[in-house]
């Protein structure tokens, strides 16, 4: 940004250190998606870059052999990277750098090492012993023979030769030739149905984002085969509460965010799909009247029951947002799924695999069943808030199924409770999941309590929920105000 680049050419540069310096969250065997805001809004561009199942995948290829469930990781769970495709396209259509120049730092780190920093330990030791049921996973993750202790320094020369070819011949390199030979080949050899054609003529896209409006603040989201749908029904739902006259961490408020998003949850549930292969009713989920209709079940002194969990599972997830000296405004985030992805490393290009597929399931009625090159419902959600026409905020929310929630506790944190970036990021959460309340230490006992009260089962979470990222634009001021979620290890930097 200080040479004269843009939003994109600094979020592109951002992603691709942080996929060789956090290889437990993100990669470039992963899926990007992207929000972009030239010069603060209006007009906000959405860019799809996830992954496709290989064109072999179908239900009965998995029920002939009596797989009833995607698996969570192998070769089956893998759809094809939608990364690399994404990075060359968005920096080609809205940068002002080549990919040599901001893959430059990312091959740096790769070929010459990074030192391990402390939230990446912790989640590497969660992992080490899947890693090491994988020769190639072990040989390039766990070359100490253990997970790594912060400080240490990992050094990956295969991932850097594999950078060094997308930032001389773009994308090409990546899909096609020895790299694409490369994945497929450990692929096949577990098992994966993925061929040479998949990888070429993987592609993202542009979408139109949808978008929904709370207390005068217009919030825009990727729409499905992204789960951020689930954000705008919560937010529709809140919308009919006095969400500011109430305590912003007492029980109250914390109750009316769960049964909101135990509704809209359901909804993602039932419906959330790849639209190019499934029907999703995207206007009637985000009318006024399904909103009502949600809004009338949530008793504000009882918990609802019989409303069934979410089905996915927490994830490790990069989100990272810029804003430039001309207000572009970039929402980017980019996620292998699971810790590791699949836990396979294509071993020559020191590719980590997503496990993307696992968001699949095999019921052949359900709108998410895999098919053919269809993309899974989708997790990872960049956001755009904006008011008055113009940029508000680019943000984001990590964690899996807990992203929607998120975005929807941020902005209410913010919109409702008047938190600046950094205190509603840091602001304590809670998360509905498998029939519990998890509740992060910082909830107050009597909030708590409260909250049983009204027939919830709570229990103190050992993880964090989450982590998050937001810039806050004062247009009148000009100026910018940046906060970064304690829960990870990041951080807001400006010049």
């Amino acid at each position: 940004m200080r040479e004269g680049g843009n939003a994109i050419d600094a979020a592109i540069t951002a992603a691709a250190v942080l996929a060789v310096v956090e290889p437990q969250s993100t990669g470039i065997g992963g899926d990007a998606f992207m929000l972009y805001a030239p010069g603060g809004g209006p007009g906000i561009i959405a860019y799809n870059g996830s992954g496709r199942a290989p064109a072999a995948a179908s239900p009965d290829w998995y029920h002939e052999r009596g797989i009833r469930d995607m698996p969570q990781d192998g070769p089956h769970s893998v759809t094809i990277p939608g990364v690399i495709d994404a990075w060359a396209r968005l920096a080609a259509d809205h940068g002002t750098r080549g990919l040599d120049r901001l893959l430059g730092p990312a091959i740096r780190y790769a070929e010459e090492g990074y030192l391990i920093a402390d939230r990446v330990a912790f989640d590497w030791a969660a992992c080490a012993e899947a890693l090491r049921t994988d020769a190639d996973a072990a040989r390039t993750l766990l070359p100490w023979g253990r997970p790594p202790r912060p400080g240490d320094r990992h050094v990956q020369p295969a991932l850097g030769a594999t950078l060094r070819a997308v930032a001389a011949s773009g994308r090409k390199a990546f899909y096609e030739g020895p790299i694409a030979e490369d994945m497929v080949s450990a692929l096949r050899s577990r098992g994966g149905l993925h061929t040479l054609d998949d990888f070429a003529t993987a592609a993202g896209e542009y979408t139109t984002p949808i978008s929904t409006r709370y207390r005068g603040v217009d919030v825009f989201e990727l729409p499905p085969s992204n789960q951020a749908i689930t954000a705008l029904i919560m937010l529709n739902i809140l919308d009919g509460f006095d969400m500011a006259g109430l305590d912003p961490f007492g029980a109250e408020r914390l109750h009316l965010e769960i049964e909101a998003a135990r509704l809209a949850y359901a909804d993602r549930n039932a419906f959330v799909a790849d639209p190019a292969q499934a029907s999703v009713p995207v206007e009637e989920l985000l009318s006024a009247g399904h909103a009502r209709e949600l809004r009338a079940r949530i008793d504000p002194r009882r918990a609802m029951v019989d409303l069934p969990p979410p089905r996915l599972r927490k994830s490790d997830t990069v989100y990272l947002c810029v804003v430039d000296r001309d207000r572009n405004a970039a929402s980017f985030i980019n996620s292998t799924y699971a810790s590791f992805g699949s836990m396979i490393v294509a071993p020559a290009s020191g590719v980590v695999l997503q496990n993307r597929g696992a968001c699949f399931t095999l019921d052949p009625s359900h709108p998410n069943r895999i098919a053919p090159r269809k993309r899974p419902m989708h997790t990872i959600m960049p956001g755009m808030a904006l008011r008055n026409g113009r940029v508000m905020m680019p943000f984001g929310v990590m964690g899996g199924d807990f992203q929607p929630f998120g975005h929807a506790h941020l902005l209410t944190n913010m919109i409702d409770f008047g938190l600046d970036p950094q205190a509603a990021l840091d602001a304590p959460r809670v998360f509905h999941e498998a029939g519990m309340v998890a509740a992060e230490r910082g909830i107050p006992a009597a909030a708590l309590a409260g909250l049983q009260d009204r027939g919830h089962r709570t229990l103190v979470s050992y993880e964090p929920h989450g982590g998050g990222q937001a810039i806050s634009i004062d247009w009148e001021a000009g100026t910018l105000t940046a906060g970064s979620d304690p829960r990870k290890d990041g951080c807001a930097l400006g010049y």
